[in-house]
Formats: C-alpha cells, structure tokens, sequence
C-alpha cells in the first residue's frame, strides 16, 4: 500500500491508496485539560466528554477505517501511543464491532488534524473512556456498509447477511465474500447512524474485553524497529541543541558565537526569541547550535559565550518558597467547600488531630527527552515527533512562523513515555523556527536528560495542612484542609494565586467523607517556574496528604485503619458533583459520573482482602492502605513494607484494586496500575525538583532518582474489577499514581512507628 512519506521504512505517515474502502486513512490549556467554555459560549447547552473538548468527536468511518482489495482491513489511531496501548486498544475496538480477522488488520498513526480526526489530546487518562462508543459506532457502521454491499451484490435483503470474522455471509444459501471483493461498492453507500445503526451485544465480543489481543507494536518496540521521535531520519539533516534560559522569565543580554562557530560541523548558530510570562507552550529564550552531526552540536554549544539575566524569578529557592508555603497553610485562605461549622466543631471535640504535608517539584523525565524534527520549504512546514498533542503544536507553528495551519503537517511518532511533558509542544516549535534557517534542510532538535530536567513544565510544589476533631468515642466531627500550591493557570494567565476548579477537583473538593463539619480552603501561592501537569496532576498532593492524615486520625483514635477509612467514607451512595462544589468533574456530565462511595469502598475492600489485611506482621514489618477517586475511576492500595534495623526499606508485595467500569484491554490495565505503582513510589521515595536562584539542581538521574531495580516490589498483584459495558467507562492511564505514597508512608508507620509527612522519604528511615 503507497504512502506518501516514509521518514524511514519503518515509519508510515500519510494517505493510503485510492484503492482503498473508507478513504485517507493516516493522511492551550483547553486542548490538554478541558478547560470549561468562556462565558459568552455558556448559553449554549452544556457538553460534556469527549464532545466537550476542542473539535469534539468525529465518528466517520471513511476516516478511520480503510480496506484494500486483498482484503487487508487499515485503521488509523488519533490518539497518540506512549505505551498505554491506545495504538492496540482504538483499533481493537473497531475491528471488533467491524467482525474484522485481526490478523488481517493494519494501524496507521494520524497527524495532528482535529477538523479530520476530532479531538487528538493524549491527556487526562481519557481515550478509551471517551472513545469507545465513538469508535464502536464507527467499526458498526462499516460493518453494516460492507453487509449492505454483499446484499447488493447478491441481489438479496440486507437482513440475510452478516460479516463475521472478515467474511460477508449469506445465511440462507452459505455464499461468502472477502471484505475486499465489496469494499469499493461499501465505500460510496450512505453511512449508518441513529436507529439504523446496530451495535454487538457484549456476549458477541471477540477482543473487547478478552485479553487476548497483543500490542500491535509489540514486536517493533522488543526488536529495536519502532520509530520514536528520536529515530525519525530524513535526507541531509541538521542537528540542533539548544542553550536556554536557566531561569522562567529570564532574558538573553547578548551572547558570542565565535568559539561555537570554530567547532568542525557547526553550521550556524541561530538565536531563539522567547515569549513573554505566561509563555504558554512557547520554547524559553534561547541559543541553538545547528550541525551536522549531535555531537559537533553539543560541542558548538559548549563554546557558546552567554549572558542571562535572571529575570523575575532569579532569586527562586525551594527552602525558602517551602516556608511561605507553610506559612499560607497556617492562615485561611479562599473557601472552595463549606459544610456545617467548622470551627466550632474542633472547638468542641475531645481531640483535635493536626497535620502538615509537603509534596516538591516534580518532573515526568520520560526515557525518550523531547525531540522533533522540522523541514520548512515551498512555504510549507512539516514536523515530526513524540506529541501527545499534535494539534497544540501546528496550532502554535503556524502562527510563529505566520502560515495558515492547512501549510503546517505535524506527524505523531511513537513516544518513548509522556507522562502529560509531551503535551506541551515547545520542543517542537524549536525545530520549526530552526528549520526556517536552513534553506529547506530538516532540523532534529535534540534534548539531553540535563535539559529535559532544567527546563520542563514541573509538577506543582505543595503545602496540605488538615486538622481533624473526634469525639470521645473516636468518631471524627470535623475536617479542615488547606492545600497550598502555584497553579497551572500561571501558563496561561499574569499572577494567578489560586488553584483552578480543574486542579481543586482532584481529590480536594470532592473529598468524599461522611463528616458533618467540613471545610476546604485554597490560600495564595505564586508560580516561580513553568508549573505543568503530571500523570495523575494534583490527585498527587492531595491524595498523599488526605490519605496519611485519615492514618493519623485512625491512629488517634485508636482504630484499624482500614475499618476508620470505611467509616469515614460512609454508607454506599452516589453523590452529585455538584453538591459539593466540584464544577469540573474531569468534564464528565454529573449525572452520568457521580461520585460512587459504594464503588471507593469496594475497591478498598478488595485491596485489604487480597493483601490478607489484619495478619500479624513481624517486627519491623507493616501495611498501609489507602485510597483515591481520580479520572472517573475507583483505585485502592495496599503496601507491604519490611524495615531492617539500619533503616533499610524494601517492599515484599503491593496489593491494587481498580474500578474503572468495563474494561476493554484487561492485560493493558494491569500493565498500568503496575506502572503506575513504580512510579508512585519513585515519586515518594526519592523524586524531587529543587531550585536555588532560580535554577534546577537535578542535572541528570544520578541527582533526580526514578526508581531503581532493587527498590521495586517484589511482587505487584492487581485486582481488575469489572463493569458493565452499557455503563460510562472510567480512566486507567493515572488514576493508579495517587494511593501509592500514601498507602506507602502508612505501611511505614505500621512498621516503624515513624511519621512521613514530606516526601521525598529519601533517609528519613535511618534519621
């Protein structure tokens, strides 16, 4: 089948063969997170999903679904492929309601084109919870097209026939046609919609649900074939490294290129203007060194003589950001939630429980740092790379380099992790503004680890400050909480001090205890960095702190805290978002996601069950539960951890409950909540962004610790439950992130009797 482009033999972009049924295949803040409409937009009746989001859904299947005449069924993915599966399980979905061999079946990755292909935003754990019944009516219609087309060919009734598993049967006489042989005549029938549209019964499905379907990219990424942004290779190519600006909102006072310009194989050194605070996307202030070769770059950049001026945040210090933080959570701050009295209620409780969390800079640091690479000519710009959204990022080069978004092509490669880093397109942008000053030669922008942790969009520091009051029988009568943190909103907007109802619907306005006296507080804190998000964003903070203070309040009154958890939660109930100020509800309709407390509770059950909760554990031994409802889904932790006498921690087993509603890819679910518990405790172990006059500390992994072989659970155990199909399905990607620190420094004080209330934990255990 003819492409137009193949970057390498491996990497396949563009269109297919006219040949082909169902035509091309492959041919801000709002696009990432949801944000909710302006006010003159919110007349219009309300949408929610997917069809709330920028360009909404498109369910055509002459765009995703294309069959040649051998027969060889092609589907393009919108989404992009970060080792979550999205690449196996959207096409998974419509081969199975299309009755298509999947043996027989082709994945082409789409560009960045949402009028095309809708919505193409890889965040917020929301592809297959927003496309499974899009892409499933997709799969359906074409299904019906071709069944409509054999008929026709038969000269028989639509209702005799049917497609099953890359046939077209007619049932009175047993003729058989390959999808091929009418795949021409299915392309121009009408496309079935509404009640004509006929949907599998669950009991019908061959992938959906079964776990049997294999990575489709399985064999290229275990045999060094697949095409990450890093391997994209084209003809005469340049390399670019950049030198940026230390610090967010510095300034380049003038630099010398002279030395750089001597080194072999530098071509030219190019200036990167930067965009003024709140920068969005847009790349920092900068100096790049284009070559021809990485290594002649690095060293280009090396003899680079540069004069920052620090800016507005040249004198920015975790220490001290840390103690104002502090000193916020200790004074009220704007009431987001207010249930009851507060104040009288601690005021009169037998025991009053106090605590404060901290929670630092982190940064996603996938393996693969940010790459792209651009080619600009004939007044048209083409770019690839490892974008989570590609339609940001034409967006944004089109207008830098001032073209019409219909002259901008942004071609999505596989993405060697993402983790919400390469949805911010300022990498890419780079290797545009590059490649318009080379006279048409592609430019590849290389970052290294040290750039990648000096200048990323990092995970928000945090202050949680909770105070609890309990009865004389132990039974808590009031909650405050005060979370403290620079918002997200500092991308976008001057000096915003308060969190959005986005960041604030993570865990902290929608706490879910059944507590008669109940306030949430927001105090003021400024961004001194590009604070962006994170897998599983500010669920993170708040689940640490709300998770290990409802351990201290056990443990003050004297309960197992596995039961006290329960009973704060209350009886099973389904509450509306909306009663209890949650305006965001991951942007989910209300009525349809309720906050389920039977579904929070089942989970927690099961984790404590299958970990065998209650057994007696040894000296030095202990378990710790804990959790979290995040991206629509229920999860709960149970950790076991084992801590000698010097203080050495290691973790013989990790126990995961997960509701997620139906589940469509049971190995890929287990293979995140098992990710997802790695990197939870990477995060509380040893992860920390630290800054001191404005600069990261952490140059590379021997400095910013992602966790190490020897500090991983011996075993992880997940435990899916599952849903029914006619039911929204819930998010997989983070919400597995948010109980594990928590359920982590519980386990360590059932071990050790020591409290960790700032992570990292780091040698906490051998002070």
């Amino acid at each position: 089948m003819d492409t137009i482009l193949q970057a390498t033999p491996r990497l396949q972009v563009g269109k297919l063969s006219r040949r082909s049924l169902l035509g091309g295949a492959a041919g801000g803040f709002a696009l990432a997170l949801g944000w909710p409409e302006p006010a003159e937009a919110q007349d219009a009746p309300k949408k929610y999903g997917a069809y709330g989001m920028p360009n909404g859904v498109v369910e055509n299947p002459l765009v995703f679904v294309s069959i040649a005449d051998d027969g060889i069924v092609t589907i393009t993915c919108h989404r992009a492929e970060m080792g979550q599966g999205v690449r196996t399980g959207v096409p998974m979905i419509i081969a199975d309601e299309l009755e298509a061999d999947w043996s027989k079946v082709r994945v082409v990755q789409a560009p960045g084109d949402e009028e095309r292909y809708g919505n193409q935003d890889t965040d917020g754990s929301r592809t297959t919870r927003h496309f499974f019944m899009p892409m499933r009516r997709c799969g359906a219609s074409a299904r019906q097209m071709l069944e409509a087309a054999a008929a026709a060919r038969w000269g028989v009734p639509a209702a005799e026939v049917s497609a099953k598993n890359h046939q077209l049967l007619h049932r009175p006489t047993g003729r058989a046609l390959d999808f091929g042989a009418v795949a021409r005549d299915a392309a121009a029938l009408p496309v079935p919609t509404g009640a004509d549209l006929r949907l599998k019964k669950p009991a019908e499905f061959r992938y959906i649900g079964k776990g049997t379907v294999p990575i489709i990219d399985g064999f290229d990424m275990t045999t060094g074939r697949a095409i990450y942004g890093i391997d994209v290779v084209l003809p005469d190519m340049l390399y670019a490294v950049v030198a940026r600006s230390p610090t967010y909102g510095g300034t380049l006072r003038g630099f010398d290129s002279a030395d750089a310009m001597k080194v072999p194989g530098v071509v030219k050194v190019v200036e990167i203007k930067g965009s003024p605070v709140p920068s969005a996307f847009q790349p920092l202030p900068g100096v790049a060194v284009i070559a021809n070769s990485t290594w002649a770059a690095m060293n280009g950049r090396k003899a680079l003589k540069l004069d920052w001026d620090g800016g507005p945040n040249g004198s920015y210090s975790s220490d001290s950001y840390r103690a104002e933080m502090m000193a916020a959570a200790g004074k009220p701050g704007k009431v987001i939630r207010n249930a009851g009295d507060v104040d009288a209620a601690l005021k009169s409780a037998a025991k009053v429980v106090k605590a404060q969390y901290y929670m630092p800079h982190l940064t996603q640091a996938p393996m693969e740092p940010p790459t792209a690479t651009a080619r600009v000519r004939d007044g048209r710009c083409e770019v690839w790379g490892p974008f989570q959204s590609p339609q940001a990022v034409r967006t944004d080069i089109s207008k830098r380099l001032e073209l019409t978004p219909d002259k901008v092509t942004v071609n999505v490669t596989l993405l060697g992790g993402g983790f919400g880093r390469k949805s911010k397109g300022d990498y890419g942008i780079e290797a545009a503004l590059l490649a318009r000053e080379t006279g048409g030669k592609p430019v590849k922008v290389i970052w290294t680890r040290d750039d990648d942790l000096h200048h990323s969009f990092y995970h928000t520091v945090s202050v949680e400050h909770l105070e609890a009051g309990l009865d004389a029988k132990g039974k808590p009568v009031a909650w405050l909480h005060r979370s403290v943190g620079p918002t997200l909103l500092a991308l976008f907007m001057a000096d915003p001090k308060t969190e959005s109802p986005i960041e604030l619907g993570m865990g902290l306005t929608n706490v879910p205890f059944a507590i008669p006296n109940l306030r949430v507080e927001n105090p003021e804190a400024a961004a001194h960095t590009r604070v962006g998000w994170y897998r599983a964003v500010s669920n993170l903070p708040h689940a640490f702190a709300i998770q290990s203070f409802v351990d201290e309040m056990a443990h003050a009154a004297g309960r197992d805290p596995k039961d006290f958890l329960l009973e704060l939660l209350g009886p099973p109930r389904k509450i509306d978002p909306r009663d209890i100020n949650d305006t965001w509800n991951h942007g989910e309709d209300p009525s349809a996601y309720p906050v389920d407390i039977g579904r929070l509770r089942r989970v927690t059950t099961m984790a404590a069950k299958e970990a065998n909760w209650g057994r007696p554990m040894g000296k030095g031994r202990g378990l710790g539960i804990a959790a979290h409802y995040s991206f629509t889904t229920y999860v709960a932790a149970v950790i076991e951890v084992a801590v000698d006498a010097k203080g050495e921690l290691t973790i013989p087993r990790v126990d995961i409950a997960i509701d997620c509603g139906a589940i469509v890819n049971p190995e890929r679910v287990r293979s995140q909540m098992e990710g997802a518990c790695v990197m939870g405790l990477g995060n509380a172990l040893s992860g920390e962004i630290s800054f001191k006059d404005g600069r990261v500390q952490q140059d590379n992994f021997h400095q910013f610790e992602v966790l190490r072989m020897n500090a991983a659970p011996k075993a992880i155990v997940v435990h899916l439950i599952p849903g029914d199909y006619s039911a929204p399905l819930g998010g997989v990607g983070e919400p597995g992130v948010p109980p594990i620190a928590p359920a982590l420094a519980n386990a360590i004080y059932a071990a050790t009797g020591k409290r960790i209330r700032n992570l990292p934990i780091r040698d906490q255990l051998r002070a």
